[in-house]
């Protein structure tokens, strides 16, 4: 019985020009390659194309990824890509960031567990001390960092050390309620996630759902995104949203965004860790 062939994953993004599609499944056919998924994207607006190609190699092909990488090389100069061969295996290395409430952290671990979510955990890091037993019972990492205005860089740089000992690849702030310096954002760029207890863009702030209530909305939701240094700004991976009217209160507001919380951050970890996201300026191409 033959061993089932690991499946890859091509990520590519460039200019968008004519023979794109055609270089690369030439390629990848001539290197013994049977592609089984093909999704592309030509965005008008910044003429850039995006794909993401899902393959394997032909049983008897040679099953070297790393000459792959290599000849894909000058197919890639060629067209000005930037681009990432990776194993679809490969869990991807996750930090949590968390402050007191559980919901999206429980959930995380949760779908991590039974195997929904391609991650491995290397530490949880908080500036509160809560959330430190439910760590401790998955036999997760737990660091405590404590920030105030003081040592707020300090703890940075440490969170920074972590991440670099650990190689983790993606950090996730799991209700982390804490505001990320600009320099921190900017060593995270395009690997850290935040959930927004609101549906961005609006109801910036504290207590949005509050002021969601002040304003009768008939619709809440919440917003995962990449975090950078302009505040809950950052490009859009995932929203979810709930229909409600005037006869809720706050307090059901609050409940019901936890819901939609762990949803959308749930399913944006999944797209990240899936190599199903990429970032166009401002905005993401995500092929689901």
């Amino acid at each position: 019985m033959q061993t089932a062939q690991p499946t890859l994953i091509l990520k590519v993004s460039c200019p968008a020009t004519s023979g794109i599609v055609a270089a690369v499944t030439t390629y990848l056919a001539g290197s013994g390659c049977y592609i089984s998924e093909l999704a592309q994207f030509d965005d008008e607006f910044t003429d850039r194309f995006f794909m993401r190609a899902v393959f394997r190699f032909n049983d008897g092909s040679p099953n070297d990824m790393e000459t792959l990488r290599e000849g894909f090389r000058a197919v890639a100069a060629d067209f000005d890509m930037r681009w990432e061969l990776l194993s679809a295996a490969q869990p991807t290395k996750v930090l949590l960031m968390v402050s007191k409430f559980d919901h999206c952290l429980a959930d995380l671990l949760y779908r991590h567990q039974k195997g929904e979510l391609n991650m491995q955990i290397t530490a949880i890091v908080s500036n509160h001390l809560d959330l430190r037993p439910m760590a401790e019972r998955e036999g997760i990492r737990f660091v405590y960092l404590p920030v105030t205005k003081d040592t707020k860089s300090q703890q940075e740089a440490e969170l920074m050390k972590i991440v670099d000992e650990t190689g983790t690849e993606l950090v996730v702030l799991a209700r982390y309620m804490q505001i990320l310096s600009d320099s921190l954002c900017k060593q995270l760029s395009g690997r850290a996630i935040n959930i927004h207890h609101s549906f961005l863009p609006g109801f910036k702030g504290a207590k949005p759902y509050h002021q969601a209530f002040e304003r009768g909305v008939k619709l809440i939701g919440a917003t995962a995104h990449y975090v950078t240094s302009d505040l809950d700004e950052g490009p859009i991976i995932e929203q979810e949203v709930q229909r409600v009217d005037h006869a809720y209160r706050p307090d059901d507001l609050v409940a019901i965004g936890r819901d939609t919380e762990t949803v959308a951050l749930s399913k944006a970890v999944k797209y990240h860790t899936e190599h199903r996201v990429f970032l166009n300026d401002d905005r993401t191409v995500i092929f689901r």
